[in-house]
């Protein structure tokens, strides 16, 4: 005897896409390594010092000069810039998670952050090319201006500032899949 069971199909609204799902933990990941990065950049930056001593015009005598990243505005503003950035990483991975709980809107929630995740690339970006183009002065100099190059002396001090350059982009690549993924994700739940 056949049976007249029938399973309710659920309906459009009800229905929980795989690649939505998949959205979700890629949005929490992604957030995960932008805290990361942008916490590692900043420690980094915050750490670079070096004291050197360093020769006068007058041969026997010589000062020590030290360099702090407090010396430069460029790298000031990379550091303030990358905390924001960790604070809004951090809120919004509660968000996501929240989210995956079916505790708050998606739509909102997508909406909001297809948003602040560009002005958090924008922030980030322009910190990162602030920090880099100053980084890139103390490697190379500048004839031009008469500016030399300060590398060959602060060693320790370039490393550090360059690794946190280099960090600072991929949080900046990180910020640009985010964006990325909160529009996909936005039109996919629109279009539904």
């Amino acid at each position: 005897m056949a049976s007249t069971y029938k399973p309710e199909t659920p309906s459009r609204s009800e229905k929980q896409s795989p690649a939505g799902g998949n959205c979700s933990a890629v949005d929490v990941t992604l957030r995960v390594l932008l805290f990361a990065a942008s916490l590692s950049a900043v420690v980094v930056m915050v750490t670079s010092k070096e004291t050197k001593l360093v020769a006068l015009a007058v041969p026997p005598f010589s000062i020590r000069v030290p360099s702090k990243f407090t010396y430069s505005p460029a790298f000031i503003y990379f550091v303030v810039a990358l905390s924001i950035a960790i604070v809004y990483s951090f809120i919004t991975t509660l968000v996501s998670l929240s989210v995956m709980a079916k505790r708050v809107s998606p739509k909102l929630y997508l909406l909001l952050l297809a948003f602040w995740d560009v002005v958090m690339l924008g922030l980030v970006g322009s910190a990162t090319g602030a920090s880099t183009a100053v980084a890139y002065i103390g490697l190379k100099g500048n004839n031009h201006t008469g500016w030399s190059e300060i590398c060959s002396v602060y060693g320790k001090y370039c490393r550090h500032i360059g690794s946190a350059s280099a960090v600072a982009l991929v949080a900046s690549i990180l910020l640009i899949l985010l964006s990325v993924l909160s529009t996909y994700s936005l039109y996919k739940r629109v279009r539904d």
